[in-house]
């Protein structure tokens, strides 16, 4: 732990920034561990999507109960650069502000939700195009032109199999996967580097964040195990915007409830895909 610009926050003010709500996701049909789509995939020793190039520098949420959102970009994001090789930074801004079947801006939301309106509107727009404003002024209404920019799409979104840290180590082995953690506690809250593993984090989850990969570091003084997660308060929180938790060793909800929700979007490149970001 350490003293970092969120130290000052109230307790009221820290919460505020933690906007993921379960209670807004849709009833889905259950996931078969057998049968979903990275059933039979062989889970790599290691991986680092940041390293590969799919991740797109860390962001920062400001006072806004956002983290659904850029949760949900993170893995968009990642989902087009394994189809198309590019990576592409999309608008948060864009669903703060348009995507309301079920998500409420600033004051939370899910990012299942999020990936529906992304297919129902086909598309995201840039960051560049449609900047981050946490949902001040003018940003806060809709921007219909900017909606209608459809640089980045894709085809569906899948579920992993909840509570097994095993079957989210597949996922993360072929794309970064959006999750929800538990993340109200001080130790969170001022974290500043190496392996967190807290025994009071548990699983009320409130924040949405994104699994970029996993790893083993051996000079770790306790776990040694983690997933790598990326945060969207800035990179001068925790090691440059990132996350080591712990990961294996515990019970099946995994550290701070990290394995109970994973989702993840699908893509498949098509000549549209090529051509939009062609000509950003």
């Amino acid at each position: 732990m350490g003293l970092n610009h969120l130290a000052d926050l109230t307790k009221e003010e820290y919460k505020q920034m933690l906007g993921y709500k379960s209670n807004l996701l849709s009833a889905r049909p259950p996931v078969d561990a057998e049968s979903w789509e990275y059933a039979k995939v062989e889970a790599k020793k290691d991986v680092d999507w940041v390293a590969a190039g799919a991740v797109t520098p860390v962001k920062n949420q400001g006072q806004c109960g956002s983290c659904w959102a850029f949760s949900t970009t993170g893995s968009v994001e990642g989902a087009n650069f394994v189809a198309t090789g590019k990576l592409v930074s999309v608008s948060e801004q864009e669903l703060v502000s348009c995507s309301h079947n079920g998500n409420q801006g600033c004051s939370g939301g899910p990012q299942d939700t999020a990936f529906q309106w992304i297919m129902t509107n086909k598309g995201l727009d840039t960051e560049t195009d449609y900047k981050y404003t946490a949902g001040a002024g003018v940003a806060a209404k809709c921007s219909a032109k900017k909606e209608k920019q459809h640089v980045v799409a894709i085809d569906a979104f899948k579920d992993v199999p909840p509570n097994a840290e095993k079957e989210l180590e597949k996922a993360a082995t072929m794309q970064p996967v959006s999750v929800a953690i538990e993340a109200d506690h001080q130790s969170f809250q001022l974290y500043k580097g190496g392996v967190f593993s807290a025994k009071d984090c548990g699983t009320a989850l409130d924040h949405g964040v994104l699994v970029v990969g996993y790893g083993f570091d051996s000079k770790s003084k306790g776990h040694k195990h983690f997933w790598k997660i990326k945060n969207s308060w800035g990179p001068a929180w925790g090691e440059e915007g990132y996350i080591r938790i712990s990961k294996g060793g515990g019970a099946a909800a995994g550290q701070c409830g990290v394995a109970m929700q994973p989702s993840y979007p699908t893509k498949t490149a098509t000549k549209d895909d090529v051509e939009a970001i062609a000509e950003m």
